[in-house]
């Protein structure tokens, strides 16, 4: 359980976003703070308001029942409906569309923790009229508020090991960071998934997970993998491409400007959160004893710098790029009709410049090493 709030940098959004006639639907992993989110902006709303949950079999029957008449009494005198778990109400989108248009003045609130199916179901019917914020385990931008710079060098480790879920965040123990991470694997982790669209096998997807987890920053064929755990290509994309819907994975393809050389069909993977990873390979070492530490860096600054353009409303293509010749560079941004390449490295003595290759592609093109020195400028 959180014991103290840190502040949430999607909060001052919500407040401009949430008015009336227009959705505002959150999404993000489960346990990363969206409920939190919402009672804080609670805090100070003045209007009467109506907050229910998705998961009720009476909610579902009134918000799915595209009669107006039935939302009207469910909505009764109340100027703002917030729901949590919306994925789980069939039609929801269509009934939220009624509700914007034969109810004036009521604002909406709706979150979830996937987005495959409540995309499919607000997406449509409420074209111009949602606006969407994602959220993410939380930020180094949001932590900062709280951390004098030394603290966050200190806590870097932890962050690498741990993540950044804001009940390990504000746990008192790694034991407890450990419990918490092993819990939200076992118990939520894969939850929207199996449940949402009826799979089975939860070994086998585990088991990909665990794969992926070993392939940090590196090209991801679906033909090997699954070779490995006896299951068909296209088997192995649905279940990849479902597990970045629920927020596990985030998925990052190649940049290319057809140059022959480069390599742009592949997909690299990453995770919402390195404790998560940790967590599926069992493995909270700390890092002198690990083999993997570049890898969980590179991750991590993946990840923050995702937050960072979310939340500062950043509008930004994002690629690795690689070439046949073995040239490559972590992470570009397109963005302003610029390119911005940034090589990730955990040593502080491996800074170097652009590859010949990329510079003799794109000579107007920036470059910089991120490594421990100069990091929180790149995130935060």
């Amino acid at each position: 359980m959180q014991k103290t709030y840190i502040p949430q940098k999607q909060l001052e959004r919500l407040k401009n976003l949430a008015c009336p006639g227009v959705v505002v639907v959150i999404y993000g992993p489960r346990r990363v703070g969206k409920t939190t989110l919402v009672n804080e902006y609670l805090k100070g709303v003045k209007e009467k308001y109506l907050s229910v949950n998705g998961d009720d079999v009476t909610v579902q029957e009134y918000l799915s029942s595209q009669s107006v008449e039935k939302l009207k009494s469910f909505i009764g005198e109340h100027r703002l409906l917030v729901i949590d778990e919306a994925q789980y109400i069939e039609n929801i989108g269509v009934n939220l569309k009624l509700i914007a248009d034969h109810i004036p003045g009521v604002k909406i609130i709706a979150t979830g923790s996937s987005t495959f199916d409540l995309a499919k179901k607000v997406g449509e019917p409420l074209t111009g009229r949602k606006f969407t914020l994602r959220m993410f385990p939380l930020a180094q931008l949001e932590l900062q508020a709280r951390e004098q710079p030394h603290e966050t060098k200190a806590r870097q480790e932890s962050r690498l090991i741990y993540g950044s879920y804001p009940a390990v965040v504000t746990s008192a123990t790694d034991a407890e960071r450990e419990m918490l991470l092993n819990e939200t694997v076992d118990s939520y982790l894969l939850k929207d998934i199996l449940e949402l669209e009826g799979l089975k096998n939860r070994k086998k997807v585990r088991s990909l997970l665990e794969l992926l987890a070993h392939q940090i920053g590196k090209d991801v064929s679906f033909t090997e993998l699954g070779s490995q755990l006896a299951m068909s290509k296209n088997t192995v994309e649905r279940y990849i491409d479902l597990l970045e819907q629920v927020f596990v994975i985030i998925g990052v393809r190649g940049f290319s400007r057809n140059l022959r050389k480069e390599i742009s069909k592949n997909q690299r993977y990453y995770f919402c959160d390195v404790g998560i990873r940790n967590a599926l390979i069992r493995n909270f070492n700390p890092l002198r004893l690990r083999s993997d530490t570049g890898a969980l860096w590179e991750n991590y600054l993946f990840m923050e710098r995702m937050k960072k353009r979310e939340y500062e409303n950043i509008s930004s293509n994002t690629y690795f790029w690689r070439t046949y010749t073995q040239q490559e560079i972590d992470l570009i941004e397109e963005r302003g009709g610029a390119l911005y390449g940034y090589e990730f490295k955990w040593s502080k003595s491996k800074t170097r410049s652009a590859p010949t290759e990329w510079t003799r592609a794109y000579p107007d093109a920036k470059f910089e090493t991120i490594t421990q020195e100069n990091y929180i400028a790149f995130i935060a």
